[in-house]
């Protein structure tokens, strides 16, 4: 299951810092992180943020089950994408961070 959403008027770096904290809030572990920033073609002064974060399972399996990808620029805007593996992450806990996330940060986002 894929889940994508975009957000205006927001640092990407702090959609990253809120998404992470609320899986780690439904038992995941991180399992590894990237981020990363670039500078624009036509103004030097104004950068990309680019971060991923790849989520496991805590069991002894340690199955890989969710990455979320974060693409943007505080001055344009922000996008989200949530690649679920449903096999080992229920839908409830996935519905569970996405109403979380959409009250923290629901007045920013594009619908």
């Amino acid at each position: 299951m894929q889940i994508k959403k975009t957000y205006r008027n927001v640092k990407p770096n702090l959609l990253f810092d809120e998404i992470k904290d609320l899986v780690l809030k439904q038992g995941l572990v991180v399992k590894d992180t990237m981020t990363g920033s670039y500078a624009m073609p036509d103004d030097t002064s104004s950068f990309i943020t680019r971060g991923t974060i790849v989520f496991q399972t805590s069991g002894k399996s340690s199955d890989e089950c969710l990455n979320v990808n974060v693409v943007g620029s505080e001055k344009t805007e922000s996008r989200v994408l949530f690649d679920v593996n449903e096999k080992f992450f229920p839908r409830e806990k996935v519905e569970a961070i996405v109403s979380d996330l959409d009250f923290l940060m629901g007045n920013y986002e594009v619908k």
